[in-house]
């Protein structure tokens, strides 16, 4: 009886540890799991985080914050700026519901956005109707920057013919640019919402160039003409000379289109005798 009594308790007792091995290799791989995909969801909110801090800040400025640096202001020598806004936005803006505007700004920006991202442009701000957007930097592209900030004018300027306000289906907004090309100096400003702005007389300029714009046109100052001459492709016309407060007199220019550049064709004749 001792004998068999032994043998049970032997035989339970492997059993209870086999049982306690196999609990315990299970709860390793859960817990291997479980950690997986905690790290992959912290992975995804990371990389989602990245992303919207990437669209209120360039890259570059951003990953230097992230970082725990300063952003010194910096200086861009060669740039041109747009301004835009909606010629009637604020009487139209008194007559529409206010969810109607925010559809009508989210539906405008959201097709805007998605058109710019075809030109080396970046877009520093919208305010209301008005949208900023900037070549030349953070990233330097040369003399391209009046030719990009151009193409992308004429862009908008055709796909704001085509857009279809919600609430007023029978309405086409009115866009009103304004181009201008100088220096301009760049900084971070703020700590708990910071901000990409940008300083200097060429932003005044281009504010001034859209302000004193008309509706459906580019306005275009003459540091931004003699630019897009160079590259022999632009349509420009003269408006004349307009008086811009804190700016005096300045002629300016309608930016018409973009045609081909013209090519030399050499018919390969001897001009010799």
């Amino acid at each position: 009886m001792k004998k068999m009594m032994k043998k049970i308790s032997k035989n339970q007792t492997g059993n209870i540890l086999d049982n306690l091995l196999q609990r315990m290799e299970q709860y390793a791989s859960d817990l291997e799991s479980i950690v997986d995909e905690r790290t992959a969801a912290f992975l995804e909110e990371k990389r989602k985080s990245e992303e919207l801090l990437y669209q209120i800040l360039p890259k570059s400025v951003a990953d230097e914050l992230r970082r725990g640096h300063s952003v010194d202001p910096e200086t861009f020598e060669e740039t041109t700026i747009y301004f835009s806004d909606i010629v009637g936005f604020t009487s139209m803006s008194a007559e529409s519901k206010p969810m109607q505007v925010v559809d009508l700004l989210n539906d405008l920006y959201t097709c805007f956005d998605g058109i710019i991202d075809g030109y080396d442009v970046y877009k520093v701000e919208t305010i209301g109707d008005a949208y900023m957007v900037v070549s030349g930097l953070p990233i330097k592209n040369g003399n391209t920057h009046a030719r990009e900030i151009a193409r992308m004018s004429l862009a908008l300027l055709s796909a704001i013919k085509l857009f279809k306000i919600r609430h007023r289906p029978g309405e086409r907004l009115k866009l009103r640019i304004g181009l201008h090309s100088g220096p301009t100096v760049s900084g971070v400003v703020g700590l708990k919402m910071p901000r990409y702005c940008l300083f200097g007389d060429t932003v005044n300029t281009a504010s001034r160039m859209e302000s004193y714009g008309e509706a459906l046109r580019v306005h275009v100052s003459p540091t931004t003409k003699a630019i897009l001459d160079d590259f022999e492709t632009f349509v420009l016309e003269v408006r004349g000379d307009v008086e811009m407060k804190g700016k005096g007199k300045i002629r300016t220019y309608w930016l018409l289109g973009e045609r081909q550049k013209p090519v030399a064709v050499h018919d390969g004749t001897n001009a010799e005798a």
